[in-house]
């Protein structure tokens, strides 16, 4: 299952209107079993009639405005469509049929829908709307609109097309219901996932606008949306800011999955096209959250006064129950990253040690795992269930011998010495894939091209790691190039696949499931808009994910998802890069929040309040 719900930006809504589903959906029968929630991993945490979630504040206080920001700019408004610049914070105006509780794993409760049902084999899933969920206009949100919603995104967005692809038709079966048909049977999660589905306003895009022209939600708007969700949007400076306002009347306010939420009046972001403008108005209080991403920032950005006298405060937000798998990843489709003794050589010269502690001030852990730093990392050699579906697999594809017999392990380079000897280790490596030194360059043997590397990336904080990288690689002769380019450019370039390398990651929930095909499928390779984006095509890695989705119970689920995680390292796909278990928060001290925090995320700022008698002592925003 994905780590989250996708996200409202980059939706693609589009007019397959016509192609609304009417189609008879499957016979209703009288036994069937309404759920509040539903778990991937048994029983959801909380029963039906339940009031809130247990890591909020029921009676948290509601006022005050909340200032963020984001790096880049926007340039529309309609959170569907693949081009454009979404603004951030559209997920506040937007709904889910579902939405995930944040202290349990791979868990839903109603939202939009206030219930669900499938047949034993899982083949269906029909979901009921909550007859008091009203759009911002006051109209009810219906069957149709869902049918409308799910038609359009699919047509129009290549990602969430392919994330809902095994959803074969979709029907209002009732004036509160719509089934869910699925291509296939047996696969648990596709209640779920459908579960995910953003809803749209088809009346409202179907309408007129204030310029008296039909809306086109295939094309970009600067027209501030109709929603359902706890915010609309209030005022807004194109590419510069946007100001959420709070619905007073919001329908949702007292869903149990909603109390203690939604507890700003007003959310207002900033957009900063530079890193380092945007840290000195965050110290500037120009704005009053921050999450950090970049240690040397951490470490060295934040000594200032406000910070002395406790008016900012730093903190480091432990983070259970995700995994990740951030890396360096060539684009395989280009020729020179085809052969894997390439990738391994390139690992090779990637002295990690030495940027860690000149770098990244010791803050990261190096990651040797698709699923670090959770049990669905694998680990010693395979064994058992884990084996048999890698022998398995084998029959579908060719599996690296490594994987049944070598523990996976990043090159280390504990000093010069040893990093010396990964540079050779490179160069041979380099040697059996056909490459050879000439006159100080690394190049093909046979044609005499040059082995060149064009890292893109749209900000600084990776210009100064692909510095010390460049370094390792000139001393075998390999060029590596640096390409910053602004975000719009950035974005474009690797939707077309249009890089030698770039630096991404990969979220992971403990329940993996139909995500995994748009992470590693054969078929997403090729597919706009997935992330597979160094173009991983491989029938062993399929048959894998397909055990996975098909996972009977949580045994073989793990064990599916160990034998996928030994077949991505082993075929060196990326250069494994860095990660921190913890969330690094920096913020003006004006907010309260529940005490603990939920385990799976800081809930920010779904549950946190404008705290007045902090923000008194901290001193007026400016």
């Amino acid at each position: 299952m994905c780590p989250a719900r996708p996200a409202v930006v980059p939706f693609v809504l589009a007019l397959a209107l016509g192609a609304t589903t009417l189609l008879a959906g499957p016979a209703r029968a009288d036994d069937r079993v309404w759920r509040h929630g539903v778990s991937l991993m048994g029983e959801p945490k909380y029963p039906a009639g339940f009031t809130h979630f247990d890591y909020v504040n029921p009676k948290a206080p509601k006022g005050g405005t909340l200032r963020l920001s984001d790096t880049g700019t926007f340039d529309s408004f309609n959170p569907v469509i693949a081009k454009g610049n979404p603004a951030a914070g559209m997920d506040l105006v937007y709904e889910t049929l579902m939405t995930s509780a944040l202290d349990e794993v791979s868990s839903e409760y109603g939202e939009i829908a206030e219930a669900v049902t499938w047949p034993a084999d899982y083949s269906s899933a029909t979901y009921r709307l909550n007859p008091k969920a009203r759009w911002h206009d006051g109209r009810p949100i219906t069957a149709e609109d869902v049918v409308w919603s799910f038609h359009a995104l699919t047509t129009n967005n290549p990602s969430q097309a392919f994330y809902y692809k095994h959803v074969k038709s979709v029907t209002a079966t009732g004036d509160h219901e719509v089934t869910f048909v699925f291509d296939q049977a047996g696969n648990r999660e596709l209640p779920q996932i459908v579960g995910q589905l953003t809803v749209l306003p088809k009346h409202w895009w179907e309408g007129i606008g204030p310029d008296g022209k039909k809306r086109a939600i295939t094309e970009t708007t600067l027209e501030p949306p109709l929603g359902s969700g706890p915010y609309r949007i209030a005022s807004f400076d194109p590419g510069r800011n946007v100001v959420y306002a709070r619905v007073k009347d919001w329908w949702g306010a007292d869903l149990p999955s909603h109390v203690g939420t939604a507890n700003f009046d007003e959310i207002r972001y900033e957009f900063f096209r530079d890193e380092t403008v945007e840290i000195e108005a965050f110290k500037g209080d120009g704005y009053d959250v921050r999450f950090e991403n970049t240690a040397k920032n951490w470490a060295t950005a934040y000594d200032f006064p406000a910070r002395a006298e406790g008016r900012v405060i730093l903190e480091k937000i432990p983070i259970k129950g995700r995994g990740v798998m951030s890396a360096f990843v060539p684009n395989l489709r280009r020729e020179k990253f085809a052969d894997p003794r390439v990738r391994l050589a390139l690992s090779y010269t990637l002295d990690y040690e030495e940027m860690n502690r000149t770098v990244f001030f010791g803050e990261y852990d190096r990651i040797p795992s698709y699923f670090y730093p959770t049990e669905l990392a694998s680990s010693g050699l395979p064994e058992g269930a884990e084996l048999a579906i890698l022998k398995d697999a084998e029959k579908a594809g060719p599996i690296p011998p490594e994987v049944f017999t070598k523990p996976f392990a990043n090159p280390v380079a504990k000093d010069g010495t040893a990093a010396r000897s990964n540079l050779r280790e490179a160069l041979k490596l380099f040697s059996e894939a056909g490459w050879v030194i000439r006159n100080g360059a690394l190049v093909s043997a046979k044609t005499g091209e040059p082995f060149k590397i064009e890292f893109l990336t749209n900000g600084p904080a990776f210009e100064r790691v692909a510095v010390r990288w460049r370094e390792s690689l000139a001393k075998i002769g390999v060029d590596l190039s640096i390409r910053t380019v602004d975000s719009s450019q950035y974005i474009n370039r690797v939707r077309a696949r249009d890089f030698d390398m770039i630096y991404s990651g990969w979220a992971q929930s403990l329940s993996p499931g139909n995500e995994q095909l748009n992470y590693w499928g054969s078929q997403a390779a090729d597919q706009e808009g997935s992330q597979n984006w160094g173009g991983i095509k491989n029938p062993a890695i399929d048959a894998i994910i397909k055990k996975i989705l098909f996972a009977g119970d949580r045994a073989e689920l793990v064990a599916a998802t160990h034998a996928l995680d030994r077949v991505l390292l082993w075929n060196h796909y990326v250069i494994p890069g860095w990660t921190s278990a913890d969330t690094r928060m920096a913020r003006w001290n004006r907010f309260g929040h529940p005490d603990p925090l939920p385990t799976q995320s800081p809930g920010f700022p779904a549950i946190w309040w404008w705290d007045a008698a902090a923000a008194a002592k901290t001193g007026a925003a400016k």
